[in-house]
């Protein structure tokens, strides 16, 4: 079974995703560690030790190719894309082996620029278009996984 695996510790899209995935039959996962416990009822979540990346090898452990993540770590995001996942972040950016190296090359300049006293700009406030942008490539997704599963 299709399986959808989301880095919940600071995803504005869950419940979304839930609906959306139920409509698919896709079986949902939450991952979150010990100081930020998400759960929905009739979810299974899966609550690790808080401690540097043990959401995100946790993740890893349990995902199988053609499965789909939501994370806006793109350090998670390219250890899946890796083993397979499909990958797409709360605002519906998907990320794919096309896209992750520029991705991951600005996180490590933002971060030296931070390290040495700077500031780099946060995210911008989230809106109700981001959440229409994430439905509907979240579809998009859930489709085209249901498709190369049936395959």
């Amino acid at each position: 079974m299709l399986q959808l695996l989301i880095d919940a510790d600071a995803c504005p899209v869950v419940d979304l995703a839930l609906f959306i995935s139920s409509q698919y039959e896709i079986e949902p996962f939450l991952f979150c560690d010990t100081s930020h416990r998400i759960e929905r009822d009739n979810i299974k979540t899966i609550i690790v030790d808080k401690g540097p990346d043990s959401v995100d090898f946790k993740l890893l452990s349990v995902l199988k190719r053609g499965d789909i993540v939501i994370t806006g770590d793109y350090g998670l995001a390219a250890m899946c894309i890796a083993k397979g996942g499909i990958v797409v972040t709360h605002n519906g950016k998907e990320l794919t082996s096309d896209n992750i190296d520029q991705l991951l090359a600005y996180r490590f300049e933002s971060a030296k620029i931070r390290r040495a006293g700077g500031r780099t700009k946060g995210p911008k406030k989230r809106t109700e278009e981001n959440n229409l942008e994430f439905e509907y490539k979240f579809r998009q997704i859930c489709e085209r996984a249901i498709f190369h599963r049936e395959e």
